[in-house]
């Protein structure tokens, strides 16, 4: 409150005590000569509440911000020995003093009820992404809570820039090697050339890995096709398998599958909704959409053709009733959906698509410049529902390897380049905000959020970055290339899954030549506070109650401070 505001106040309160002896004086004029006139001092509490408290208010709106000065410890015993003392007529001098110390007094109070407030607490939380699914009535005092998530949310900032937590490598599956992996929300699935299928459960203590029972005859073993795409949501796990088929298992009934549907040729991508039930399959040049009815019997919501071999298939979340999906096939980008028939969004010949993301409302793709005008390698970024080119990104001198879409803030995308550079890019602006040598054999896997970047290269190494420094925090190398990268804000997974899948040595029963060809699956959690005792999954509870990790605290790839 500044100079001007306080005569402001000062000279609208003495007129209110001016008001409230005038009104005095006509009602009770005898006993206002009989005794001490109060109002000389301080109006009634009705005219408090109406008056001074909504200038205040007021002030305090126009302010922005609380008073620069407050009373002392002496004032407050000076402010207290007045109060005790018999009142001080206006003309003595004393009422201006009062009334100074009224208005601390008065400001003080106001912003105390403003700081205690508990639904201006309660959003808060909201809008910084803490208990999103919690109500106002789940506890008593917001305040705390908000500043517990902000602790909780500094902590875990921390342990990722030092590397503090625990790390577990998933148990592997005994003479085979890793084929392709999968996450969602902690939960990792994977497929190996045995035709096993497991999955983990990585957000409790024991790390149980249940294999997932397919249908095949038991007394054929070692005869069961590769594994070659696995994905998972919250609630299924899906398998495609070298021969043509596809089994789906629902993670909350057991672990035998509740579907299964077969191809006439391999199947070279496959997708499934993060959100519901959806399943996108891609064989020869049919692209199929599975999906349960109301009864939970599975059924093909829609069926398409399309002119090349599919390289890459996503489904685009937030539909609503009618499924969609993206799908590229060499230089054509096809948009599917379930009531329509297959349009083509993107083609320029001689151009093939080299990755593939998608949002709710967008999707960005890679694309490969060939030909006697040579453009650069762009990402071409689409609008789904005016089905135009928004923005045209990079011009890179290598292939768009990959690119994350949908976990990216908004206004950004981050991408990884055979160039060895991992860019960020400015959708606002289509222009790159920021480039990072990451990788020399080129980058295989990105993500990142509002601090930090996470890569994997070819040669086989995971790098967190915090990109609003410029920096590499730390490292971590395995001997495959990394194919599969997710986090959240308090653990990290990592696949390095081989090029190759077949063990050359037939020495199996030694660990270390094993080791070297089958792939490695890498758990982090940087909050292990936060793990559960067992798992909310049907499928992956067990009674152990161990898990096999060791923790670390090691040091910084660059010198860096604790914020």
């Amino acid at each position: 409150m500044d100079d001007h505001s306080l005569e402001e106040f000062r000279r609208c309160w003495q007129e209110e005590l001016a008001q409230a002896q005038a009104q005095r004086k006509r009602r009770r004029p005898e006993a206002a000569e009989r005794r001490p006139r109060r109002a000389d001092v301080a109006p009634g509490r009705g005219e408090q509440a109406s008056g001074y408290l909504a200038l205040a208010q007021g002030l305090l709106e126009g302010a922005g911000r609380p008073p620069a000065v407050r009373a002392t410890r002496a004032e407050r015993q000076d402010a207290a020995s007045r109060s005790r003392s018999p009142p001080v007529r206006e003309g003595a001098g004393g009422g201006e003093q009062l009334v100074d110390q009224l208005i601390r007094d008065l400001v003080s109070k106001t912003w105390k009820v403003i700081a205690e407030d508990e639904v201006l607490w309660y959003r808060l939380c909201q809008q910084e992404g803490h208990l999103l699914e919690s109500s106002i009535s789940d506890y008593s005092c917001w305040k705390l809570i908000f500043q517990e998530c902000r602790a909780k949310e500094h902590m875990l900032r921390t342990n990722w820039k030092n590397r503090k937590g625990a790390v577990s490598e998933l148990e592997h599956v005994p003479d085979a090697v890793l084929c392709d992996v999968h996450s969602h929300d902690g939960v990792v699935i994977a497929g190996y050339t045995s035709g096993d299928v497991r999955v983990w459960d990585t957000r409790t203590w024991d790390y149980v890995a249940p294999f997932l029972e397919s249908e095949y005859e038991e007394d054929e073993p070692g005869m069961q096709p590769y594994v070659s795409f696995v994905r998972i949501n919250s609630s299924l796990a899906v398998a495609a398998y070298e021969d043509g088929f596809l089994n789906i298992w629902d993670l909350r009934t057991g672990k035998y599958p509740v579907h299964r549907f077969e191809h006439d040729a391999r199947i070279q991508a496959l997708a499934l909704s993060q959100e519901d039930a959806t399943v996108a399959t891609a064989s020869a040049f049919d692209v199929v959409m599975l999906y349960p009815n109301e009864e939970g019997h599975w059924q093909i919501a829609a069926e398409f053709e399309v002119q090349k071999l599919v390289d890459y298939l996503e489904i685009v979340p937030d539909t609503g009733r009618y499924p969609v999906a993206v799908a590229t096939a060499g230089d054509l980008v096809y948009l599917l959906k379930a009531e329509d028939s297959a349009r083509t969004l993107h083609y320029v010949y001689g151009q093939p698509v080299t990755c593939l993301d998608v949002s709710a409302s967008q999707v960005a793709f890679g694309v490969k410049s060939l030909g006697w005008v040579y453009e650069g390698n762009k990402i071409l970024v689409y609008s789904l529902e005016a089905e135009r080119c928004l923005s045209k990104l990079g011009n890179a001198l290598g292939d768009f390897t990959c690119v994350n879409l949908r976990n990216s803030p908004p206004s950004l995308m981050v991408s990884g380049n055979m160039d060895r550079r991992v860019r960020i890019h400015d959708l606002r602006t289509d222009k790159i905000a920021l480039s990072l040598s990451a990788h020399q054999l080129g980058v295989s896997a990105v993500q990142m959020d509002d601090w930090k970047i996470v890569s994997g290269g070819e040669e086989g190494l995971v790098s967190v970055w915090d990109y609003r420094m410029n920096r590499k925090l730390w490292e971590v190398h395995s001997r495959h290339p990394v194919r599969h990268i997710a986090f959240t804000s308090h653990s990290l997974i990592t696949a390095n899954v081989p090029y190759e899948r077949v063990v050359r040595h037939s020495d199996l029963d030694s660990f270390a030549t094993h080791r070297r060809h089958r792939g490695l699956i890498h758990a982090y959690e940087f909050a292990v506070d936060q793990l559960a005792f067992q798992s909310p999954l049907p499928v992956c509870r067990s009674s152990c109650d161990t898990m096999t990790s060791y923790n670390y605290d090691l040091a910084l790839a660059f010198p860096y401070d604790n914020i």
